[in-house]
């Protein structure tokens, strides 16, 4: 096995760090409660596996980097050092998302819903640009 430079010795320290406090999760969301799965993982965040290409392994540090230093690890979380909640996430992402609050764009779902309080004929089969003209002309 290669040697393995100090930003993926760091990787693979905080995910076995994670999983020591059990609070690795795996990619469906569920804790991680064998050893050898903690190891794979951090060897995959770290860009350290035997199993991939050397381009998605450089593909992967990369993208956990960028994770540590916006603070969305679980480490930094329960630490306080996180960017961001998950909650105080979910509040700003649905406040962009909604209309009238912060200038949102609307869904089609959303449309066809103003659409069908309107009774618009034939707004089933409509697009959601046709939605969108059909609302601004009735």
């Amino acid at each position: 096995m290669a040697k393995q430079s100090k930003a993926q010795k760091d990787t693979v320290g905080r995910v076995m760090h994670e999983f020591k406090h059990g609070e690795l999760e795996s990619g469906s969301g569920r804790k991680v409660r064998n050893p050898r799965q903690a190891i794979a993982i951090g060897l995959s965040e770290a860009g350290a596996s035997n199993q991939q290409s050397p381009g998605r392994n450089k593909e992967n540090l990369t993208r956990t980097k960028a994770k540590e230093r916006r603070g969305e690890t679980a480490q930094a979380q329960k630490e306080g050092r996180g960017a961001q909640t998950r909650s105080t996430k979910a509040r700003t992402t649905q406040a962009r998302s909604t209309p009238g609050r912060g200038g949102g764009v609307q869904t089609r779902a959303e449309l066809y819903q103003a659409a069908r309080k309107r009774n618009i004929p034939g707004r089933s089969q409509m697009s959601k640009a046709e939605l969108q003209d059909a609302l601004h002309q009735h």
